[in-house]
C-alpha cells in the first residue's frame, strides 16, 4: 500500500468531518467546521480540491453535487502520521515517544490501562530471550 501525502492541519480537520460523518458535500463540511472556528465555504472547497488532487480525498458527482470522502482510514492516516514522528522526531524509537507522550499529557486511569493491556499483548507476541 503506497503512502499517502502528509494532510496539512486544515486538511487533518477536514478529513476528522470525513472520517466522523462519512462522504460529505462542501456546505456539510464548512458547516461542521464553522462550530469551531470560523471557515468560508470558498476555502473548504478549495483545500477538497487540492486534497483530491493530492490523493487524500475522493470526489464523486451526485447530481449537481460533490461529495467528498477520505481516501484512507483514520487509523491508516494516524498510523502513517505516526511512523513519520517516531523516524524524525525520535529516530525510530517507539519507547521514547511513548515515554514523551506519557509525560507530556496527563493519561487517564483507562488509557494507562489501554497501554499496559497493549504492552502485555505485545510481549505475549515477541516474547525475548532475557
Amino acid at each position: 500500500m503506497t503512502a499517502l501525502p502528509r494532510p496539512t492541519d486544515a486538511e487533518l480537520s477536514i478529513l476528522r468531518v470525513l472520517w466522523s460523518d462519512g462522504p460529505s458535500t462542501v456546505r456539510h463540511v464548512a458547516d461542521v467546521l464553522n462550530k469551531s472556528r470560523p471557515t468560508l465555504y470558498t476555502t473548504v472547497l478549495k483545500l477538497l480540491q487540492i486534497m483530491t488532487e493530492k490523493g487524500l480525498v475522493h470526489r464523486e458527482q451526485q447530481g449537481r453535487l460533490h461529495v467528498y470522502a477520505a481516501a484512507a482510514s483514520a487509523q491508516r492516516t494516524q498510523r502513517q502520521l505516526l511512523r513519520d514522528l517516531l523516524d524524525r522526531a525520535f529516530g525510530g524509537s517507539a519507547s521514547q515517544l511513548v515515554m514523551q507522550a506519557l509525560a507530556t499529557t496527563r493519561a487517564s486511569a483507562a488509557e494507562i490501562k489501554e497501554v499496559e493491556r497493549l504492552l502485555a499483548r505485545r510481549k505475549k507476541d515477541h516474547p525475548r530471550a532475557d
